[in-house]
């Protein structure tokens, strides 16, 4: 049987399902709950029970905590319609950014200098983020590196990162060298305002340098989960065929959802190369005589953003429609990678 989930503070509404917890349907239905351990101990996802009755498979620690007149949706199954008191995630600053233990699940090379690294968080945890955030590691000497999450929060088993090797820096030379499966990391997340706006129903260029595709992967995949049905189109800047370290997956995108397009762009184009060649931006700008009612997402290297930006001013593209995430060095790393 299926029962509706009522939101008192946004009036939004969501079904469950027979054997799913409220948390999962909400996250299933792109409603952005709060929650943290998904296990019953945290007590992040607490929420008002204002009506109706939620049963739960043993005695989670936190509701004994909570008190009476409350509920855990990430361990409340819905017994009839429901109403809850809680306040979706509708920004950033809605969400807890935490210090956690992370053990590495995978090391997957996927070119020549990126790699793609699987973050799987301790049992009793779980991140809630924003597509398009990034974290930070935390090296032993206190030091951070930053690095774009590139799955969408709907799919949260690991965190997935795409890290491209950087001359001279020490973090990237361990990860490329001697980063091994079950090593133990801490991570600072989620951090960045970067995000996707769902809400807007206008056309989306997306447009990434090298592993600038990293924060855009997981905005598309969000916009796919949340229905979003206007054009999108995907514009990846890269060196040569070799730097397109995922080609199959904007192109499977392409087979399975008929709004999305994908135009791959070489600056450095290899002899057997048939497609689109320059700057990426200038590539966008090609095929788009107006953009004044469009929505741009890019991340890359600053070079790229920087140019970007002034082109795309000048082209009449609304500031507020621009939504950028310009990869810098750390300034440690920066100044080996110039010497």
């Amino acid at each position: 049987m299926t029962f509706t989930v009522t939101l008192s503070t946004s009036s939004h509404q969501f079904d469950v399902e027979d054997n799913e917890t409220i948390l999962d349907a909400a996250i299933r239905q792109n409603i952005a709950l709060p929650y943290g351990c998904r296990n019953g101990r945290c007590g992040a996802c607490t929420a008002d029970l204002i009506s109706g009755e939620v049963t739960y498979y043993g005695a989670p620690p936190a509701l004994e905590e909570a008190g009476a007149g409350k509920c855990l949706p990430c361990q409340g199954f819905a017994a009839s319609d429901i109403t809850l008191g809680v306040r979706e995630a509708e920004s950033t600053a809605d969400i807890e950014v935490k210090l956690l233990p992370v053990r590495v699940h995978a090391v997957d090379h996927l070119s020549h200098d990126v790699v793609r690294l699987l973050l799987k968080l301790p049992e009793n945890q779980r991140l809630q983020f924003m597509a398009g955030q990034y974290l930070n590691f935390i090296l032993a000497d206190g030091r951070k590196r930053a690095f774009s999450i590139a799955n969408a929060p709907h799919d949260d088993q690991y965190i997935e990162l795409h890290i491209r090797h950087v001359d001279g820096g020490e973090f990237t030379d361990w990860v490329f060298t001697q980063m091994q499966a079950r090593a133990i990391l801490r991570i600072e997340a989620p951090l960045g305002s970067f995000v996707l706006d769902e809400d807007s129903t206008r056309p989306m260029i997306f447009m990434g340098g090298g592993t600038g595709f990293a924060p855009l992967k997981g905005q598309i995949e969000q916009a796919f989960k949340a229905g979003m049905d206007q054009p999108i189109h995907l514009y990846w800047g890269v060196r040569s065929q070799d730097d397109l370290y995922l080609p199959e997956l904007p192109r499977e995108w392409v087979r399975e959802h008929p709004n999305f397009h994908f135009v791959p762009v070489l600056s450095e184009p290899d002899g057997d190369w048939s497609g689109r060649t320059g700057w990426v931006h200038e590539a966008v700008l090609a095929d788009f005589a107006d953009l004044a009612d469009t929505d741009l997402y890019m991340a890359g290297p600053p070079p790229m953003i920087n140019a970007a930006r002034d082109a795309f001013r000048t082209a009449g593209m609304p500031e507020q429609h621009m939504h950028y995430d310009s990869f810098e060095y750390a300034e440690d790393t920066r100044d080996k990678a110039a010497d």
